[in-house]
């Protein structure tokens, strides 16, 4: 740390070195966005840079204002400075030492005043970022509860966070991630909880990042917290929602909010964590565990029901003969396994083209796909009426996963494990299952287990995972995440 201190350029005490040296690596004359407020004040230059965009115009009016105020009632030269940090009116205000900390402060939104003759300048925030109001996520929608979500904004969104947890020791502390982009990451943890070692991990994987920017901002960091390669099944878990992270952050886990991203990431995760959704939290205990089984069976069904049905296609003998009418009852000249392929292409290919239609057209687009292509395929005699049906079930299944990249995650094991039995039959299923199953126990996520609490086996979290538990009941924090308070409840007296 003391290296990078040398290495930066301080203040200067003449302030038009200053004003050159801003000039020179800041943009100023290039950059119509980039600014600077020359003020006389008691006879001495005092400049005050700002980003237009980036800044609340009113905050700098005022500012500037009560600064032109001081000629008329101040006349003691040599206290300038103290008079000039008194003069502030903000709530944040930080003395810095170093033009490259202004800069930086400067590109963040913030306004950096340098006064002619002091080697310390001023940083106010007054940043005013451009973007929408907190609104219930797409992808993560209730029928009761909370309508707000996470925004672009990282400042609304620790807001968001900390309105649901009045702890004071949950604590957001921020990072600058990027050699040139310079962005915004905030670790947010309860102290008294969270792990130490987890925290410390995840800020020395920040810490470590070397790269010019991340101008994908969640993604690409997530890349480079967990190392994930070309495994396809993910690492942490992403929310829009701030109930949902107010939960992770009271059971033990952190979270990264990334500036520009309305999505914040969830570690350590596992398996399961992907498999739940707020919806079975805002219903009573049954409900909630009703939901829960339907939608573990409809992942279940997204990555098994094709297969399986066609390994029954290809050996009907396995099948006991109250089941012996599973099976396609048409013949075409296209083997069945081509069809299920081509089905299946093409229900990535209309979900990849609805995600890129606008939206006023993708009710027409979805009426032309299932009216006309789907019947007239069968029609032509390309698709037989059970390889739709069985593809379709298992598309919803797909749909019905709360997490999206577990969803595309299992649609690659789907079509591993069609390949595996269209070459091998029975023994292709049982060694593409194998490998899906040793994989996921192979994986760790910030050194947690990936399938835990199956392997390594945890009944009591393992009946939380299969039965959604009453709040009242659920006293404890899970000993995955390693939490330093470990009861949820105080204990009565």
């Amino acid at each position: 740390m003391s290296n990078k201190v040398e290495n930066k350029t301080k203040i200067f005490p003449k302030i038009q070195q200053n004003d050159e040296w801003y000039k020179e690596n800041a943009s100023m004359i290039t950059s119509f966005d980039v600014g600077v407020r020359k003020l006389l004040i008691l006879g001495r230059e005092v400049h005050v840079y700002y980003v237009t965009g980036l800044c609340d115009s009113a905050f700098i009016i005022e500012i500037t204002k009560v600064l032109v105020q001081i000629n008329d009632n101040e006349v003691e030269q040599a206290k300038l400075k103290d008079i000039i940090e008194n003069r502030l009116i903000h709530q944040q205000v930080k003395p810095l030492r170093t033009l490259d900390e202004g800069m930086d402060t400067i590109l963040s939104g913030l306004i950096f005043v340098l006064i002619d003759g002091e080697e310390v300048g001023f940083e106010v925030d007054v940043r005013m970022y451009p973007g929408r109001s907190p609104e219930e996520p797409d992808t993560e929608k209730v029928i009761r509860g909370a309508r707000d979500g996470y925004t672009e904004n990282i400042i609304i969104n620790t807001a968001l966070t900390r309105r649901r947890i009045r702890d004071g020791r949950l604590r957001f502390e921020i990072f600058k991630v990027g050699e040139r982009s310079k962005l915004d990451v905030a670790i947010g943890y309860i102290d008294e909880i969270a792990d130490p070692g987890l925290v410390e991990i995840i800020k020395k994987e920040l810490t470590s990042i070397k790269v010019d920017g991340l101008p994908m901002a969640d993604k690409s960091l997530e890349e480079y917290m967990v190392k994930q390669g070309f495994n396809p099944f993910p690492m942490v878990r992403y929310t829009e929602r701030p109930d949902t992270a107010a939960t992770h952050l009271l059971e033990g886990h952190v979270i990264l909010i990334t500036d520009t991203s309305p999505s914040v990431i969830i570690t350590p995760t596992t398996f399961f964590h992907h498999l739940q959704h707020a919806e079975e939290y805002r219903q009573s205990p049954a409900v909630g565990t009703f939901i829960r089984w339907v939608r573990l069976l409809g992942i279940l069904a997204s990555v098994f029901l094709l297969p399986l049905w066609l390994l029954f296609v290809l050996e009907p003998q396995l099948l006991p003969p109250a089941l012996q009418f599973i099976g396609p009852n048409e013949q075409t000249n296209i083997p069945t396994v081509i069809q299920i392929f081509l089905a299946d292409l093409g229900v990535e290919f209309l979900r990849m083209a609805a995600i890129h239609t606008p939206t006023a057209l993708a009710t027409a687009m979805g009426l032309i796909a299932a009216a006309l292509i789907g019947q007239i395929a069968i029609d032509v005699g390309l698709f037989v009426p059970e390889v739709i049906l069985y593809v379709a079930v298992a598309a919803i299944g797909t749909f019905a996963t709360p997490s999206y990249e577990l969803a595309i995650a299992n649609k690659m094991i789907r079509l591993m494990l069609l390949i595996g039995v269209a070459a091998f039959h029975t023994p292709g299923f049982v060694i593409v299952s194998t490998l899906y199953l040793i994989h996921l126990v192979s994986l760790k996520s910030l050194n947690t287990p990936y399938l835990w609490p199956f392997m390594p086996f945890n009944p009591n979290a393992l009946l939380q995972i299969i039965i959604r538990p009453a709040v009242p009941s659920a006293k404890s924090r899970p000993s995955i995440v390693h939490p330093q308070d470990k009861d949820r409840q105080p204990a009565e007296s």
